[in-house]
């Protein structure tokens, strides 16, 4: 059986495992105050530009990540604003909400805000003199890659901080695929553009070559003084902490990150052309490591028999949008086997 469902379904990459393996015998603090831990926020924050300013938080998973990043970063009174297919607001089961804080949605645009409609937003909830009695904005959340596989622009990016820093909101960026976004031929961001950009974002590690973990990259060190206490309140903090550094340090060690999100772009372009050639519509235009489509139930069926992926909404009296992801360790083989049931 082929699998293409997500990116979360292997281990590890092999030098993480191997870094693991080679350290698992060491006695070290928990918590994250390990030396190993230690490294890889410096080569983080080497990788990210913030050498002087930033500091890194580890973390489990994204859903973890983001409900315990936006209940620590807005104030009570305060919700989080996204795209209507944000992640936060689809896929989450209420994760943010349950802590507190409302989800404030705008259209989607291709999985992406508007700057435009971002600002009309705000202009028309400060213009009503009822707004103390309602949810403020305090934060903006946007995906890179966005949960439909596309990218935000260079530009788009700087819009939406400008108008983030005229309102004074947080501008908070998941990168739960992060690598596969900066890796994409249709990028023209850097993750140095990100960490200048964004007040904080995090580095997807489960989806990107870990066997779990996410580094929350914030960009003033003192815009979270007492993280540790947040993560320990939601409770995020491992005790074994030096696990996720070893496998952020091998990720950000002569690159790994990039090179290995780089394959699964290479095998993801190889499966769009394929179904392009054999005469299947694309959903969705993705640069990224999501593939989207719409196929026949009865090709959906014969498919399902030999590979596993997911209906992208309910099914359809005769054809239904479906999702293809490939990953850091997808290989030629399985692209071909995939291709050769079309």
């Amino acid at each position: 059986m082929l699998h293409f469902d997500s990116d979360y379904m292997r281990g590890a990459h092999p030098e993480v495992l191997r870094r693991l393996v080679g350290t698992n015998l060491e006695q070290t603090v928990g918590y994250g105050c390990d030396g190993y831990t230690a490294q890889a926020e410096k080569l983080i924050l080497e990788a990210c530009g913030l050498e002087n300013t930033g500091k890194v938080v580890f973390l489990v998973g994204g859903t973890q990540t983001n409900a315990t990043v936006i209940d620590s970063f807005l104030e009570r009174r305060q919700g989080v604003i996204c795209a209507e297919t944000g992640h936060i607001n689809v896929h989450e089961a209420g994760a943010v909400e349950f802590t507190g804080h409302k989800v404030l949605t705008l259209p989607s645009h291709e999985g992406r805000i508007c700057p435009r409609e971002l600002e009309s937003y705000l202009q028309e909830f400060y213009k009503d003199e009822t707004w103390e009695h309602m949810v403020a904005p305090g934060m903006v959340y946007i995906s890179f890659p966005t949960e439909v596989g596309t990218l935000y622009t260079l530009s788009q990016l700087e819009e939406i901080s400008a108008v983030c820093r005229k309102y004074e909101l947080t501008l908070y960026l998941d990168g739960a695929r992060l690598g596969y976004g900066l890796a994409s031929d249709g990028c023209d961001v850097t993750l140095r553009d990100i960490a200048r950009i964004c007040d904080v974002f995090y580095i997807g590690g489960t989806k990107c070559g870990t066997l779990f973990g996410e580094a929350v990259v914030v960009r003033d060190a003192s815009g979270w003084k007492h993280s540790l206490s947040a993560v320990k309140q939601h409770g995020a903090l491992l005790a074994k902490g030096r696990l996720q550094g070893v496998q952020f340090e091998a990720l950000f060690t002569d690159g790994l990150y990039l090179k290995i999100s780089r394959n699964a772009i290479d095998k993801a372009m190889r499966l769009k052309a394929g179904f392009v050639a054999a005469g299947y519509e694309l959903y969705k235009d993705s640069p990224t490591n999501q593939q989207f489509f719409v196929l026949p139930n009865g090709k959906i069926d014969e498919l399902m028999k030999v590979a596993t992926f997911e209906l992208w909404g309910p099914r359809g009296e005769e054809r239904t949008p479906v999702r293809f992801v490939t990953d850091w360790a997808t290989t030629d083989a399985e692209i071909d086997e995939l291709l050769g049931y079309l």
